[in-house]
């Protein structure tokens, strides 16, 4: 399949999830043209909230054996979200191609919560934490560096 066929897939996924009750989200792990995984959002149908297209098209890929997206393509619905986008970079897949913008997906559709709205969630990441909606605060642990040390000294960096 090709780029135009593969994304138009996506939103006739996301399509299909709003009929079967779901948000209108869809994500498509690709290699060399062909599907190894295929997701929607499953947030309104679980109620978890973590249940983007994104975060469990990358955990099936995960099941699969797959430990990081090198060789792989993305394909979603719309431009990620932060916390998928987050996942997405970590995933590291090659490319990664989007049918809707933000901002078009805003024109119909809003995701937002107490905290953000689909326009100012971006905006929240950018801002010293102290001042975004949701309020953090650090507490002072002894050695709390530790778990990471450790690791390190394990691992390597």
């Amino acid at each position: 399949m090709n780029h135009q066929e593969l994304s138009a897939l996506t939103v006739s996924r996301a399509h299909e999830n709003v009929d079967a009750g779901g948000k209108p989200f869809a994500c498509l792990i690709v290699k060399d043209g062909e599907i190894v995984v295929e997701a929607v959002n499953h947030v309104a149908q679980d109620g978890d909230p973590t249940a983007h297209a994104e975060i469990r098209a990358i955990r099936a890929a995960a099941e699969k054996g797959i430990r990081d997206l090198a060789g792989h393509d993305m394909y979603v619905t719309a431009y990620p979200c932060p916390m998928c986008l987050g996942a997405v970079y970590y995933a590291q897949p090659d490319r990664l191609f989007f049918a809707v913008t933000r901002e078009q997906e805003g024109e119909h559709y809003e995701d937002g919560n107490r905290l953000m709205t689909l326009a100012s969630f971006y905006d929240e990441y950018t801002m010293a934490p102290e001042d975004r909606a949701l309020p953090a605060e650090q507490i002072e642990v002894d050695d709390a560096t530790a778990p990471f040390r450790e690791w390190t000294t394990r691992h390597g960096s």
